[in-house]
């Protein structure tokens, strides 16, 4: 989220507490838009609090880290903790998208196959997948622009 929105990178890691925003303007279609951008705690004991942050959404991006296979596994209880949270009228048509995360830590350490991560996500209803590094800036415009429609 920062990466994309602010162009920077922090190497000391605090977890969010309850949550966090940060807002871009993108252009789309020739219109400018105001993209409002949530960061949600990742821990479970964070996780009613997302009711409050959930409904109004226009997207769902999860993110996993490549190295920790715990992280990847907790996909889906996330996926259908937002789904009924936030209380849509059409959970089957919702847009999400996975990103898989931290690809610059070298490869031994690497948990999660790019190809297990696309076949979870074509089992999902063909959700989109990127794999990113947000210290080396790698496919991160990329991802937040795929949401931007």
């Amino acid at each position: 989220m920062n990466q994309y929105v602010n162009k920077k990178y922090s190497a000391s890691y605090k977890a969010t507490i309850g949550a966090d925003y940060l807002t871009k303007e993108v252009m789309v279609d020739g219109r400018l838009v105001t993209m409002q951008i949530w960061d949600t705690a990742g821990q479970e004991r964070f996780q009613s609090l997302g009711v409050a942050f959930y409904r109004g959404a226009d997207c769902c991006v999860l993110v996993y880290d490549v190295n920790n296979s715990k992280s990847f596994e907790t996909l889906d209880s996330w996926r259908d903790e937002f789904l009924i949270q936030a209380n849509l009228r059409d959970p089957e048509s919702f847009p999400f998208v996975v990103l898989g995360n931290k690809i610059d830590v070298e490869e031994s350490k690497r948990m999660i196959s790019s190809k297990r991560a696309s076949t979870y996500c074509q089992s999902k209803g063909n959700i989109p997948y990127f794999e990113t590094s947000a210290k080396e800036a790698i496919n991160v415009e990329q991802a937040f622009e795929g949401l931007s429609f």
